[in-house]
């Protein structure tokens, strides 16, 4: 049997945070599956990269196919920085720098484990959420763009599907909030989990050639 396995944060766990009655992500995905297929939840809201180590033991023995999100609270920890001064702009880049650092080394660490448990893994991108504020939006999404380079990469260098959340989560009533999907935000990104575990091939797919 097909038994998919969400790890992450509240891009997944996100039933607080829909309206009532409304479908969380892990409900909306098992209605996508085909009907002896199975969907369960491990992430958890709050999330951050290297807490994802912890539910690693939580992944049932039967899993076949596991789905990661995670990184937009690693993200959020680091958004201080956006308000820090700095004397020149080679400052502000090194500030980056070091954040980015520290999030590829654990973000690698946790891929390391979660691939040691040998089944095709899909990872995700951070969406670009949706601020009011248009100001806050651009710094939000340029800032999170540090984070997006060491998953894409990550993804392209270990060759596992790619989920680009960015594209998915592309309207603004896609957001319960700035940032957690809402119902129809997770079901468009259940369609997507849905088509990659089926191998689905009837949409146009980019390919990336890396050595």
């Amino acid at each position: 049997m097909t038994h998919v396995v969400l790890l992450g944060d509240s891009i997944f766990d996100n039933g607080a945070y829909v309206r009532r009655g409304e479908p969380d992500v892990i409900r909306q995905v098992q209605e996508r599956l085909q009907n002896d297929w199975k969907a369960t939840l491990c992430a958890v809201d709050g999330a951050i990269t290297t807490g994802v180590l912890s539910r690693l033991s939580r992944v049932p023995s039967d899993a076949s196919h596991l789905v990661v999100s995670v990184g937009g609270n690693d993200a959020l920890a680091s958004s201080g920085i956006l308000r820090e001064q700095a004397r020149s702009v080679a400052e502000v880049v090194g500030r980056f720098a070091a954040v980015q650092d520290e999030f590829a080394r654990n973000y690698r660490t946790m891929l390391d484990h979660i691939l040691a448990l040998r089944l095709p893994t899909a990872i995700c991108t951070i969406y670009d959420a949706r601020f009011p504020d248009p100001q806050e939006q651009r710094l939000v999404v340029t800032a999170l763009s540090i984070f997006n380079d060491v998953i894409t990469r990550e993804a392209f260098t270990r060759r596992l599907h790619l989920i680009d959340l960015r594209l998915i989560c592309d309207e603004p009533d896609d957001y319960a909030n700035p940032i957690e999907p809402s119902a129809k935000g997770g079901d468009k990104i259940a369609g997507v989990i849905a088509q990659v575990v089926a191998g689905n091939t009837i949409f146009p797919r980019s390919q990336v050639y890396a050595q």
